[in-house]
């Protein structure tokens, strides 16, 4: 079937059916939300769907109805998730399964209603389990996994399914559909641990939280998004079995053999990709590593993927603002510190603001990389592709 990406999340919520949906319209997000709406209206979903008024209070009514025991989604994208930020926390600190679907927007100022990460990578400390699609194919498969990783017993977090606004959200991609009823029966039927509803068992929720207690909830919080990771592997390995579509922590993409390689997410992997295959054909042995998996930070394992590689750069579609370099950069960098030290690690920040990035573009990085293995010598860390200076 042929579908863009913003229709594609919408049909993942008809075919999931959640409890309740509560979502406020903001481009390029808003489709997902409005197509679902019809869904609703036309008597397909028995989904109570909770038009709001403002993202902040789309979010604290998936919290509220998070927190009695139903099924929860929205979507949001940019300035909507950053009115969102408190309740981004308390979803993800009162252990509240939500999915949400970040359509990744430019945050102002000034304004820019184009692609780039700055959203959820200004999010990503929030404690929310983080996953980036490269293509509508991805974010499909990806929402559909994140209702059994978000819900599992070892994990109880909420889960925020990132893919490019208009790049990805608005391009029209063949895609494949599983039938309905698997999908029903891969996400199961949701069972809470807890809820506000449940009279025969009372609890409280998101109390007021002393010294004596309130390091330990934080210790716990982190162990569940620790155990994110290994869960998202067993359920992406669930799902090969009923798609045949097999999913990684991160994709490897003519990586096995390389010299230099580039770290990057979401929907440039896919001209990154075209880049490869062009050096490749010039006997250049470039590779190319696509995250995923952002949070929890699967360390370890990308570590060991690049560890034979001479130099890598790591590509950020949102500037940290640290002076140090992007948020992926800073992450990789920090892993590789003391296990992969010989290899040269640069940073590039691209394509801010919806900026075109091409296959020569990122071809340029693979030059500096390719420089850089052959000297020896890192010349600049901290580099813009792309810009006019």
């Amino acid at each position: 079937m042929i579908m863009i990406t913003a229709r594609v999340a919408a049909y993942v919520l008809r075919q999931i059916d959640p409890d309740v949906v509560a979502a406020f319209p903001i481009t390029p997000s808003t489709e997902v939300p409005q197509y679902f709406s019809q869904f609703v209206a036309n008597g397909q979903v028995r989904t109570e769907f909770v038009a709001v008024e403002s993202e902040h209070s789309a979010m604290s009514a998936c919290i509220g109805a998070e927190a009695a025991g139903a099924r929860t989604m929205t979507a949001t994208s940019s300035q909507g998730l950053a009115l969102m930020w408190e309740m981004l926390y308390i979803a993800a600190s009162m252990r509240l399964p939500i999915v949400m679907t970040t359509v990744n927007r430019a945050l102002s100022a000034p304004i820019n209603i184009h692609n780039d990460h700055s959203d959820a990578m200004g999010a990503r400390d929030s404690g929310w389990v983080q996953i980036y699609n490269e293509n509508n194919q991805e974010a499909y498969d990806s929402l559909i996994m994140a209702i059994r990783v978000a819900e599992h017993a070892d994990v109880q977090l909420p889960v925020m399914i990132c893919y490019d606004g208009f790049i990805t959200s608005h391009s029209v991609e063949n895609i494949m559909l599983l039938e309905d009823d698997l999908v029903k029966s891969f996400v199961g039927e949701y069972k809470p641990q807890y809820s506000l509803l449940d009279k025969e068992h009372p609890v409280s929720m998101g109390m007021f939280d002393l010294p004596a207690f309130y390091f330990e909830h934080k210790r716990q919080q982190a162990e569940a998004i620790k155990n994110a990771k290994q869960v998202l592997i067993d359920v992406q390995n669930e799902f090969a079995k009923i798609s045949g579509r097999q999913y990684g922590l991160f994709e490897e993409y003519k990586l096995d053999d390389a010299d230099i390689a580039i770290v990057i997410a979401n929907s440039t992997a896919g001209t990154a990709k075209d880049t490869v295959d062009m050096l490749r054909e010039q006997g250049v042995k470039a590779g190319l590593l696509k995250i995923r998996l952002f949070r929890p930070f699967p360390a370890d394992e990308i570590v060991k993927a690049l560890s034979h590689v001479k130099a890598v750069a790591v590509m950020d579609k949102a500037e940290g603002f640290s002076a140090a370099g992007g948020p992926i950069f800073v992450d990789v960098r920090s892993a590789m510190y003391g296990k992969a030290d010989g290899i040269k690690v640069i940073n590039y920040i691209y394509g801010l603001g919806g900026r075109d990035v091409g296959v020569y573009d990122v071809k340029r990085v693979y030059d500096h990389l390719q420089t850089i293995a052959d000297s020896g010598q890192i010349d600049n860390l901290y580099n813009y592709l792309g810009i006019r200076e």
